[in-house]
């Protein structure tokens, strides 16, 4: 159950449902509410098969590429670490952002559902790295159900906050936002740096 809930939170403050609303709404401000719902539905559901796919064939990535488990442990939570930095000082992180290139050329188009909302907004780095470490750490059907349990809970509350963005703004205003982002960031990092310790551990086993 521990664990389950370590998944859920970390996986919870990569994708953050939270922020991710008011940045949508700002991608989709000046089209009608149809627009704005199909986004929010096509880019959430593209984002959960790539990480899906991740989940499923990520491990067997790595053996094929020769990478063990633990040199991914202690990776992924550097990566991670990284990323809970820029949320404790409000910054808008590489990991889940896009370039001002990036920006201009979704700005011109018409279905942002797949760039840059599914990837790298939903199913960016750091929630690609979460969820192979959660599928390296899962063995067992029950184990195995419960993790993806949390990966698609965390979707849903995601596709939530899409599609109720404006009233998440409403709410929160920018102060609010950022105080959530920064307690969370502190929450990741820790669990950043276990992450680190466990990879650690396997490598140089007691």
């Amino acid at each position: 159950m521990t664990a389950l809930f370590n998944a859920f939170v970390v996986l919870f403050i990569v994708v953050d449902p939270i922020g991710l609303g008011p940045l949508f709404m700002t991608m989709t401000r000046g089209t009608s509410p149809a627009y704005h719902r199909r986004m929010a539905i096509a880019g959430t559901t593209l984002a959960s098969g790539i990480l899906l796919v991740f989940y499923f064939f990520g491990e067997g990535l790595l053996t094929l590429l020769g990478i063990g488990v633990a040199a991914f442990r202690i990776a992924g939570g550097a990566l991670l670490f990284l990323l809970a930095i820029d949320m404790v000082f409000a910054r808008q992180s590489g990991l889940r952002s896009t370039t001002l290139r990036e920006q201009q050329e979704a700005e011109t188009k018409q279905d942002i559902s797949v760039f840059p909302l599914a990837f790298p907004l939903i199913a960016g780095p750091g929630a690609l790295t979460t969820v192979l470490l959660m599928s390296s750490a899962t063995h067992g059907v029950l184990a195995v159900t419960g993790t993806l349990a949390v990966l698609l809970l965390v979707l849903s509350l995601t596709l939530v906050s899409l599609l109720y963005a404006s009233r998440i703004v409403h709410w929160l205003g920018e102060t609010g936002t950022n105080v959530i982002s920064r307690l969370f960031g502190l929450i990741l990092a820790a669990l950043a740096v276990q992450y680190v310790l466990d990879g650690i551990h396997s490598s140089f086993p007691v």
